[in-house]
């Protein structure tokens, strides 16, 4: 029995292999969405999956501006951030998030699944989001990902 081929394969920065993808979410629910993205981007789908190295795509979201949302929660889900300041604390619905800023809705529900640490703040900044159906990244030719 050849004992070499039995190592376990453990990806760095330098072997992995990255790829650009490309996701519609016209009529996608953002839970849903937000998981294959965030799952694409940590690299979870592929073999030599590496916790702790940026081994996942390039993903490029377009038409974030016609994601769903399930039952009430255009007006039941609400977004909290503060301000800093004493009493600073604001408070804005899903609908109102999608009219100010749609890019902002499903950039929200990635990051949250994302790691809080230095690995989570690379990974990040892989994902690109537009609210309609033109980007800028067609050199890289992005492969279409279903949901």
């Amino acid at each position: 029995m050849n004992t070499l081929s039995y190592k376990t394969v453990s990806a760095n920065k330098d072997t992995v292999n990255k790829e650009w993808v490309i996701v519609d979410a016209e009529g996608a629910t953002l839970g849903r969405l937000a998981t294959l993205v965030a799952s694409t981007l940590r690299g979870k789908h592929k073999t030599n999956f590496t916790p702790h190295v940026d081994c996942g795509d390039n993903v490029v979201v377009i038409n974030a501006g016609k994601v769903s949302l399930s039952g009430n929660k255009w007006d039941d889900k609400e977004y909290v951030r503060h301000t800093g300041y004493p009493g600073g604390q604001r408070i804005t619905t899903a609908k109102d998030l999608l009219k100010k800023n749609p890019i902002g809705l499903v950039e929200e529900a990635v990051k949250g699944m994302l790691p809080k640490n230095r690995l989570g703040r690379a990974l990040y900044k892989n994902m690109h989001v537009y609210a309609g159906p033109s980007h800028p990244h067609e050199a890289q030719k992005p492969k279409k990902l279903e949901l």
